[in-house]
């Protein structure tokens, strides 16, 4: 199979599209053909080294978490699948190394759910990893319908899945974003607000009372402004802030999981969840595909095509 693959930590300069033998299936696994893989910031920061103190990583690193894509072969005790089927999945297994920057890869059946059938591949490899980080955060601040809930970076690609789930949750959501991306919140059915100084005083405009839970996906004190609005200071969720456990709120990591997945993929079809996918590139251009990531400015998701 032809992968895309770094030697060492390095950046996006060290990209590189060789020739891999074909993935090995461990009981409990799938061999999944590849049709896009979806680009987090977290796959460049990994290959950089940042994770290295908590995580294994080994080499030659192909890397990737999100997939969508067809099974093709099913290991032993895996009969969850069938050879043939459409899945989508965030493939993160105990250390890194053979991730969905592929043709194939193998992946645990506790990792996979059926793809939904209203998204295209590209979109349903945009989902994973940011939104079971979306649906893991929402059900940490235990959001319920009619609760208003405060989301940093809505327009970015955690937010704005996290927007679509408290808003099919029945909850009210109040969104930060840049100017230019304000209508593109309304669409999605959130009250947008302008980041930034006087933030607590725009937010209390739309919410007199205060907030009942926050979503935090951005960090630089969006801890701090949440519970100055928050009705209860522990119901906020931080993705960056890892402090945000000592200040009574709750850090998430996200993790895979097959029903969280099927509750995303069941939004989908209903019509309640899509992902916006600002770029789509064919896997050799992995390379672009990270230096997009790291300008910070994308909205929605960045996925590559196999």
């Amino acid at each position: 199979m032809k992968a895309i693959t770094l030697e060492r930590y390095g950046s996006s300069d060290d990209l590189r599209l060789i020739d891999l033998p074909d993935p090995k299936v461990a009981p409990g696994e799938v061999l999944v053909r590849v049709k896009a893989a979806g680009v987090n910031p977290v796959d460049w920061k990994l290959a950089a080294g940042y994770l290295d103190p908590i995580m294994e990583v080994r080499f030659p690193l192909i890397s990737g978490w999100d997939v969508a894509g067809v099974v093709e072969r099913v290991g032993f005790d895996a009969g969850e699948f069938a050879v043939g089927d459409e899945v989508f999945g965030y493939i993160r297994k105990d250390w890194a190394q053979n991730g969905a920057y592929a043709e194939l890869v193998s992946a645990p059946v506790r990792t996979l759910a059926r793809k939904p059938a209203a998204l295209s591949w590209e979109q349903a490899a945009g989902v994973p990893l940011a939104g079971l980080t979306a649906y893991q955060s929402i059900k940490r601040v235990s959001l319920g319908k009619g609760e208003t809930v405060l989301i940093h970076a809505a327009a970015g690609g955690v937010g704005s899945l996290g927007v679509q789930i408290a808003v099919a949750l029945g909850a009210r959501v109040i969104g930060t974003a840049s100017e230019h991306n304000h209508g593109f919140l309304r669409e999605l059915g959130a009250d947008p607000v302008a980041y930034g100084n006087g933030l607590v005083e725009r937010v209390r405009e739309l919410a007199p009372d205060g907030v009942d839970a926050a979503l935090d996906s951005v960090g630089d004190g969006a801890v701090d402004v949440s519970q100055q609005l928050l009705k209860r200071r522990d119901r906020i969720a931080s993705i960056i802030d890892a402090e945000v456990a000592a200040k009574g709120g709750h850090y998430v990591w996200v993790r895979p999981d097959a029903a969280d997945l099927t509750t995303l993929a069941d939004l989908a079809d209903a019509g309640k969840l899509t992902v916006p996918v600002e770029h789509s590139l064919p896997l050799a251009e992995a390379a672009e595909a990270w230096r997009l990531s790291q300008q910070g400015h994308t909205r929605g998701k960045i996925v590559l095509t196999v």
